[in-house]
């Protein structure tokens, strides 16, 4: 679910898209123009995974706080 102008909507679609991005750089079929578009293409997901995992992280980690703040309280 890559959109070219609004990049992609999920964590999955990202990975399935660089997962594609990769077997076809790895054939060995893509010309230099094509090259350079999916490398540039796949800095841009691998980005926004990092982004992504980011902020899955932040959102554990409040939710570890939350858990000890609920145990000091209770206990």
């Amino acid at each position: 679910m890559t959109d070219q102008t609004t990049g992609p909507r999920t964590y999955e679609a990202a990975t399935g898209r660089l997962e594609a991005i990769i077997k076809r750089l790895d054939s060995g079929e893509a010309g230099l123009r094509e090259t350079l578009d999916l490398v540039r293409e796949g800095r841009d997901l691998v980005e926004f995974c990092a982004g992504e995992l980011d902020a899955v992280g932040r959102g554990l980690e409040e939710l570890r706080l939350e858990e000890l703040v609920a145990r000091l309280e209770n206990g």
